[in-house]
């Protein structure tokens, strides 16, 4: 998840506005949005926004739940800065914005892209959603071997131009451990 600055904002003036509960999903806070407040978002796939969660803000991608809706992870650094735990009701203002903060890559793809200086242009050529297209292509396998293969084909792909890893279904939920055949499990 995006880097998150704490500071003090006033959520009415973000245009999408509502309040939701923190559940838990496979030991993970998240935050389901309501059906009213993600329909008036411009995609069903990732978004990019900035938002004011109980006064404090912050950006980053929220994530589609495969059902027409999104989820916007509530990382333990946002849950100890507001004190929000399963079942809390929290204020958000969200606003979408063209500006993707940087996704997190991780290791095991960072060490291909540091072991392929020849296509360092291509990565950083890309825009920040590509980026985060590539990150959550590679991180939607449980399977090491499909993930092994995955940042394998991500290095040939970009090596040849590619600036998108494929047409998988960007509305999709694809976090393997929130999600059951593309949807976001059921939260506890």
């Amino acid at each position: 998840m995006a880097e998150k600055t704490p500071a003090r904002i006033d959520a009415a003036a973000l245009t999408v506005r509502f309040e939701a509960t923190v559940r838990t999903i496979g030991g993970r806070l998240i935050l389901r949005l309501p059906d009213d407040a993600s329909a008036k978002l411009p995609s069903r796939g990732q978004v990019a926004v900035k938002a004011v969660m109980n006064g404090h803000a912050f950006q980053t991608v929220i994530e589609p739940d495969g059902m027409r809706g999104h989820w916007l992870d509530v990382d333990e650094k946002t849950s100890r800065a507001l004190s929000v735990s399963g079942g809390d009701t929290v204020a958000l203002g969200i606003e979408p914005t063209k500006d993707w903060p940087e996704p997190e890559i991780p290791e095991d793809f960072q060490a291909a892209l540091a072991g392929a200086p020849d296509i360092c242009k291509v990565w950083q050529g890309i825009t920040a959603m590509s980026r985060w297209e590539w990150v959550r292509w590679i991180n939607a396998t449980r399977n090491p071997q499909t993930r092994s293969r995955r940042v394998e084909v991500g290095i040939s792909k970009l090596r040849s131009g590619k600036r998108r890893p494929c047409c998988f279904d960007l509305a999709s939920c694809t976090d393997p451990d929130l999600s059951r055949n593309g949807k976001l499990a059921a939260a506890v």
